[in-house]
């Protein structure tokens, strides 16, 4: 993996263990020379992840829409910055500099990247690996409830065993690289992903 997209909230939160995590994982992605991918903001658990990148010499590429950018939120001092005009061409880009996701915790905003991530891999529109880094049990509930999904007949086993998590980063890390996708995506064929892609 060169480059994974990390969603995470723009608050630090009410723990400073979600701080000092999102600043390790920017450390640790630049020590293991994995450039990061972001939502481009210096607030919150986005300012600590991209400063705990830069802190060790590595890569910061923030994707930000012009209104937020206008609101003058955007970090300084980042490798690149890239504007684009609507949220949704925010995560197209993101998932197409990417080789990989990891989700911290967050709020709205953090869970709809994610599950939108997450469902283009269902669907077979991406192979990427997709991790939960379960900062202090952050994800216990949400963990629950996609396995409740399992049990209730709304999501198959293989789709749930796609989400990789660990409240480790080094073993989230070690899972990323080890991760097969699988061979078939919800209801599209390989030969359909490629032109449905690019209509998304």
């Amino acid at each position: 993996m060169k480059s994974i997209t990390v969603f995470c909230g723009s608050s630090f939160g009410t723990d400073d263990i979600f701080k000092d995590h999102a600043f390790l994982l920017g450390q640790t992605l630049s020590q293991q020379h994995i450039q990061l991918i972001y939502g481009g903001a210096d607030v919150g658990l986005m300012g600590a992840v991209a400063d705990g990148t830069l802190s060790e010499g590595g890569k910061a590429i923030g994707v930000l829409p012009h209104f937020l950018q206008s609101k003058e939120i955007a970090h300084k001092n980042l490798t690149e910055l890239i504007v684009v005009e609507t949220m949704h061409e925010r995560k197209t880009k993101m998932n197409d500099l990417c080789d990989g996701v990891i989700v911290l915790p967050g709020g709205y905003g953090t869970l709809e990247e994610f599950f939108e991530m997450i469902t283009w891999a269902q669907l077979g529109l991406h192979t990427k690996p997709i991790g939960i880094l379960n900062i202090d049990g952050f994800y216990d509930d949400l963990i629950r409830l996609v396995q409740t999904m399992v049990d209730k007949g709304f999501l198959k086993l293989v789709n749930r065993d796609m989400l990789l998590i660990s409240g480790s980063i080094d073993e989230l890390l070690e899972k990323m690289r080890n991760y097969e996708a699988p061979t078939v995506g919800k209801w599209i064929s390989k030969d359909e992903v490629q032109k449905l892609y690019v209509k998304h």
